[in-house]
């Protein structure tokens, strides 16, 4: 049975009564999980653990490549079903239940604790915050909350869901309460340094490889203000790359000052195409995986197309397209207010 609840004043105490009034946890995230999805899982893990609790973390995908070193991941079971007995599921990450790629969920105490907009608030109990940059730090308060205090291995996973989620501080709703938590993850034992090389310098040649590849057959339309990449895989075997290899792959067009998003197409054989959308400032690139059955944040979003025919890709871009266009108008339009403003002022 799905999730009805539709309550959206779950508090921070509502998340610990459920949690304190429970023992058994299943800990999920959504499938094909990244740094927010494993650093959450495990930090509320260790938090539980040291409640006395009993966990077990589940996954239907492997962590990222770079995430298996870290504490804990190794004990993540991965596979389609969640068995066993519990008394709640805490599922992180997810605008849906069905967002966690698992089954054997349905019918279970939900506990949902998300950023994404658009989420169906289908927990028992809703913890939901737009405005934070990663699920981790809604973890982070959810920990201290419970009175648990941070340990290095707390510490070392929240600072990877945050690092990650934001793109190295690059975009999302980066906020003054976001580096108030790295501070305290810092002095709990984080190392940012070695972090920042363990989760963006140590890619295969491979990833050199696809790289060069993708870059050179990349296509800019809009003026210049879109990017559009794409890969399948048969690039990823002639270059020796894993799907892990090309993280971040999306972001490196924006390093260009005129390229205002990034369109960036995943073919798998068998599989529906998979979109990544990365933007800049204004531009709503979520509002554009919406439109196509996707979603995420404003200038971090994907969604998949059934059809991999060159008009639903030119669809996708067109909206991009559009939507940079949107943006630049707007920022013209607040400029000449701000200009008459103080004219009017003076």
């Amino acid at each position: 049975m799905t999730k009805t609840s539709k309550a959206t004043d779950h508090t921070l105490r509502d998340v610990c009564e459920a949690i304190g009034a429970r023992e058994r946890f299943v800990v999920a995230s959504h499938a094909r999980p990244d740094g927010d999805a494993v650093g959450s899982q495990m930090a509320m893990a260790f938090a539980l653990e040291a409640l006395g609790k009993q966990v077990t973390v589940v996954s239907a995908d492997p962590p990222p490549e770079a995430c298996r070193g870290l504490p804990g991941v190794g004990t993540i079971v991965i596979g389609p079903t969640v068995a066993g007995e519990w008394d709640a599921a805490i599922v992180m990450e997810c605008g849906e239940l069905a967002r966690t790629g698992l089954t054997g969920l349905d019918g279970t105490f939900a506990i949902n604790i998300d950023h994404h907009l658009g989420n169906t608030l289908y927990g028992d109990v809703n913890y939901f915050d737009e405005s934070a940059a990663a699920c981790g730090e809604l973890v982070s308060s959810v920990i201290g909350a419970l009175g648990v205090p941070l340990t290095a291995e707390m510490a070392t996973h929240l600072y990877v869901a945050i690092l990650t989620d934001t793109g190295s501080f690059h975009h999302g709703a980066i906020s003054a309460r976001t580096f108030e938590i790295c501070g305290r993850l810092t002095a709990a034992g984080a190392d940012p340094p070695g972090l920042a090389r363990q989760m963006f310098d140590q890619y295969s040649v491979g990833r050199l490889k696809v790289l060069g590849a993708v870059l050179t057959d990349m296509r800019l339309v809009g003026n210049d203000g879109v990017a559009v990449l794409a890969f399948d895989d048969a690039l990823l075997t002639r270059s020796g790359a894993t799907l892990d290899d090309l993280e971040g792959l999306v972001n490196l067009p924006l390093a260009s000052r005129t390229v205002q998003a990034v369109v960036l197409f995943k073919t798998a054989a068998g599989e529906p195409v998979r979109v990544s959308l990365r933007s800049k400032g204004g531009v709503d690139v979520r509002a554009v995986a919406s439109a196509f059955g996707g979603g995420g944040h404003r200038n971090a979003a994907g969604c998949t197309l059934e059809s991999s025919t060159p008009d639903a890709r030119d669809a996708i871009v067109t909206r991009v397209v559009a939507a940079v266009n949107e943006a630049a108008a707007a920022a013209a339009t607040a400029v000449v207010a701000s200009e008459g403003h103080g004219r009017a002022g003076t």
